[in-house]
């Protein structure tokens, strides 16, 4: 007695790419046609409703109208709050490093240099705050807070050093300065003369921070503008001597 094959079974069958394509084919000219004529729809009732067309200009109007004014008053809002930035140096101790350098760039913008950023951290090749001041020219700031203020350890040499090797050639600033709440030693004031680097020690944070005045208007020796000064600043007024 022989035995019979076992029966193959029936696999179904895959529908072929040709009909998979002409499904979709099917499928998106069926969404554009009702797209079509739900575009049609919509013209013809606003034809016939031609005032809706108009009150919802009317309201667009109004609706660009008030949220202008609004930007304009919240923009002068942000100006007058940046104009009236002052900070104490009992203020600024008491900030963490990272605060630090938000408060300096702060004071940058409080001073006109609209795209100050901060950009201390890891990594960041001894650049804290970077501004473009209104005369067009870059600086290129880097920070050291002391906690214990005078009493805490001084900027010296090796950090200057780091500034000036990346301030210029790599930040391409036109006005490297350091920034301390702290003391510079004698060492790191010969260099940075040397280097034409910029200094603000304590006294001179003081001075700008609780005042008024740009950081440009109290260092000396600044490169030269890149573009003409605004007709609104009066620029003349005199540097504060004694620091480089």
């Amino acid at each position: 007695m022989t035995r019979r094959p076992p029966a193959r079974r029936r696999t179904a069958r895959r529908p072929s790419r040709r009909h998979s394509r002409q499904d979709a084919f099917v499928t998106v000219a069926v969404a554009a046609v009702a797209a079509a004529a739900l575009v049609v729809m919509v013209v013809n009732w606003l034809l016939v409703h031609w005032w809706f067309l108009l009150v919802a200009a009317v309201i667009a109007v109004l609706c660009g109208i008030g949220w202008w004014q609004q930007r304009i008053r919240r923009v002068r809002w942000e100006q007058a709050r940046s104009r009236a930035l002052r900070y104490g140096l009992a203020q600024l101790d008491a900030l963490c490093h990272q605060r630090f350098e938000h408060a300096v760039r702060d004071l940058m913008h409080r001073d006109g240099c609209t795209d100050a950023v901060r950009v201390g951290g890891q990594g960041d090749l001894g650049a804290d705050v970077k501004a473009t001041d209104p005369l067009g020219r870059r600086w290129v700031i880097q920070c050291k807070h002391r906690r214990h203020g005078e009493r805490g350890a001084a900027v010296g040499t090796p950090e200057l050093q780091v500034l000036n090797g990346t301030g210029r050639p790599v930040h391409k600033a036109d006005v490297v300065v350091m920034v301390t709440n702290g003391r510079i030693t004698r060492p790191g004031l010969a260099f940075a003369r040397q280097q034409r680097l910029h200094l603000v020690d304590r006294d001179l944070l003081g001075s700008w921070a609780a005042g008024s005045r740009p950081l440009w208007e109290l260092l000396t020796a600044l490169p030269a503008p890149r573009k003409p000064p605004p007709l609104f600043r009066d620029t003349g007024a005199p540097s504060r001597p004694g620091h480089a």
